[in-house]
């Protein structure tokens, strides 16, 4: 048992899956003698030379691809996305590679490539590297979406999404980098798809995912201190959903809030809200409700608090909840 940041939980999970299989190979912009924009690869090219861990040129086209070709081959390739709003050079051999390959071979053909990817805005960024674009690929078939928000997940979640055979995007809360907290690297890791209740409680659900885990934690903790019991799910899997989780959850409590950072325009707060009326409509003792960025373009850094769903607007979205 050790602390460690949320960067330092993926940093050990990669060195981790490195030694344990020669095949598992990272590449990226400034991810060798940089470590990283955020360094989290720091060392790991001193430790493991330039033939596993590769500086790439500025091209994630370019990235995506050769990891493509390089998990045909047999390799376990996990490619890094600097910022999140880098992503779309690469999206079209996503979508349209990575998603179907295993579909188009009739099951022949695997795919074991992670598509590491920091998300989210509060580090005084400008719009593309603040932006929240998991819902872009969640909704595409053929593609697991994972999102960590504590340490020890990070830790473990890295490594499982490397040992699967299908590829994984990865998304990486980067303004909780620094967040601290408790990994046992002896203990048996948490299932990679399933949802994890984070705190008990029984009047009202809070389902959270990445960055909002801890902002929706921080509002069970302000309601409590009015007598107010919130429950709080992080969901670490988008797709697939354990949607059995948060409508057990949902069941018990009557209510349910979704927060994340993306607009609530067609995102993942959308999808759930609509499975929780299908399966939990007799439970129900208030609308579901969503707390979201705004479907606006990213804004300038000096506006993102404002942006940004807070403390305070996950709060009033439980008291309108509580109300009905």
């Amino acid at each position: 048992m050790g602390t460690m940041t949320i960067a330092k939980g993926i940093n050990n999970g990669l060195r981790a899956a490195m030694e344990r299989d020669p095949k598992v190979v990272l590449m990226g912009e400034d991810i060798g003698k940089l470590g990283g924009v955020f360094r989290v690869t720091d060392g790991l090219q001193k430790d493991f030379g330039e033939d596993r861990v590769i500086d790439t040129p500025l091209a994630e086209a370019g990235i995506v691809g050769t990891a493509i070709g390089m998990a045909l081959r047999g390799y376990r390739p996990v490619v890094e996305i600097q910022f999140d709003g880098f992503i779309y050079p690469a999206f079209d051999h996503i979508v349209s590679q990575v998603a179907k390959m295993r579909a188009r071979s009739l099951g022949k053909i695997k795919l074991p490539m992670v598509i590491r990817i920091p998300v989210g805005g509060g580090i005084g960024a400008v719009e593309h590297h603040s932006e929240s674009n998991e819902a872009y690929f969640a909704h595409t078939a053929g593609l697991k979406v994972v999102c960590c928000s504590n340490a020890e997940d990070a830790y473990w979640m890295i490594q499982q999404a490397i040992e699967s055979d299908d590829p994984v995007l990865f998304y990486e809360p980067k303004r909780r980098y620094w967040d601290k907290g408790e990994v046992d690297e002896s203990a048996a890791p948490r299932e990679l798809l399933k949802a994890q209740v984070c705190r008990e409680g029984t009047a009202a659900t809070l389902v959270a995912y990445g960055p909002m885990v801890k902002t929706c934690l921080q509002a069970a903790e302000a309601a409590a201190a009015e007598g107010k019991d919130l429950e709080v799910i992080d969901l670490r899997s988008l797709s697939p959903l354990d949607l059995d989780t948060v409508a057990a959850s949902v069941e018990k409590t009557g209510r349910a809030v979704i927060v994340h950072e993306a607009s609530t325009f067609l995102g993942m707060g959308a999808e759930i809200a609509a499975a929780l009326q299908q399966r939990c409509f007799y439970h129900l003792e208030a609308p579901v409700l969503r707390v979201g960025g705004y479907n606006l373009p990213y804004p300038p850094s000096k506006l993102e608090e404002e942006f940004l769903p807070d403390l305070d607007r996950v709060l009033d979205a439980v008291d309108r909840s509580l109300a009905f």
